[in-house]
């Protein structure tokens, strides 16, 4: 028999997927509310039959989230972006989203609410994606100050958007003729890359311990990486010998504004897909992104045995070597 019902909004999603799988493991029957469930079929598979459901729901449409919270025991809010895109606005999606998920959770009488910030989320911040996600947090507090706040540092897993798109990037064919790739800032931006499995484990302890209640966690994983270092084990995990272009943040930003700007058009986003680089993220590498040094963190969720980059990232990143999984590499 199931524990209790948890509903994900936008629970389609990377991180999604790990947290229907952790939560059906403990018992939970799973509720994935999301804009589009018939492109979320796969998301079925993280349990048994029945025990996850796709529910259509849209964070700017109440009646939809309180359809979708209907008899739920806990809500987990996930939905964030990397970029804007369309209707898909930061503050539409990080803080005024943040705000209604948090209304229709109290409204429906949940025991707990997860909400999923960013390492970064702050008021002061240069950075729209930084500001919106410290306003999505303020909300959630005003709300339903019992909520958890889940602050996890870059995500890693098979589908990430980190490693993955700067592996597909060192193999634009134009880099065959000019092996350069930029490196903002010098590469000196420090992170905390946390694999995809253990924010899962975090988002279910958050969810069920009762010492969590109305605090605030940062999600690390177990070694620090500056930029350039994480370029290096690209480069030496897809064996593709590539050079370091130092490009400073003055330079760096007017380029990846414009960017940002082509990539709203919805046909560069059909033919080329996420953007490279946009104005916002070179204002996100300004400051480090790791666990504050007093901040509560996984081990204070229970979750201690941690994946590395190192374990982890190789078993995706062989599809960018030259010759896939059987490549061997020159200097192996």
């Amino acid at each position: 028999m199931a524990k209790g019902l948890v509903t994900l909004i936008g629970g389609s999603g990377f991180i999604g997927r790990y947290a229907a799988h952790a939560l059906v493991r403990a018992g939970w029957r799973v509720r994935v509310a999301c804009r589009r469930p018939n492109l979320a079929q796969d998301v079925k598979v993280a349990g048994p039959p029945g025990w996850v459901d796709l529910v259509q729901a849209n964070i700017r449409n109440p009646a939809s989230l309180a359809r979708a919270m209907d008899g739920a025991d806990i809500v987990v809010n996930l939905v964030g972006i990397l970029y804007e895109a369309g209707k898909q606005s930061f503050e539409t999606t990080q803080d005024e989203g943040a705000r209604a998920v948090a209304q229709a959770a109290q409204a429906a009488g949940v025991s707990r609410l997860v909400h999923m910030s960013a390492i970064g989320a702050d008021a002061d911040s240069k950075a729209s994606y930084a500001r919106t996600k410290a306003a999505g947090e303020a909300a959630v507090r005003e709300v339903f100050p019992e909520a958890v706040i889940l602050r996890p540092s870059i995500v890693f897993g098979p589908e990430d958007e980190f490693f993955n798109k700067f592996a597909s990037m060192a193999c634009w064919p134009i880099l065959h003729f000019v092996p350069i790739m930029p490196l903002i800032g010098g590469g000196k931006t420090r992170f905390q890359p946390v694999y995809a499995g253990d924010v899962a484990d975090a988002i279910l302890a958050a969810a069920t311990r009762e010492d969590a209640a109305g605090k605030t966690y940062e999600l690390g994983g177990p070694r620090s990486y500056s930029f350039k270092q994480l370029y290096d084990f690209i480069f030496e995990t897809t064996d593709r010998q590539r050079l370091k272009l130092p490009v400073p943040f003055f330079a760096a930003k007017p380029f990846a504004m414009l960017v940002g700007l082509a990539f709203r058009i919805p046909l560069t986003r059909l033919v080329f897909g996420a953007p490279p680089i946009t104005g916002d993220q070179v204002d996100m590498l300004r400051s480090d992104n790791l666990v504050s040094e007093n901040a509560l963190t996984l081990a204070d969720l229970g979750v201690t045995d941690l994946e590395s980059v190192e374990s982890i990232v190789p078993t995706y990143l062989w599809r960018f070597r030259p010759y896939g999984e059987f490549h061997k590499r020159e200097n192996a």
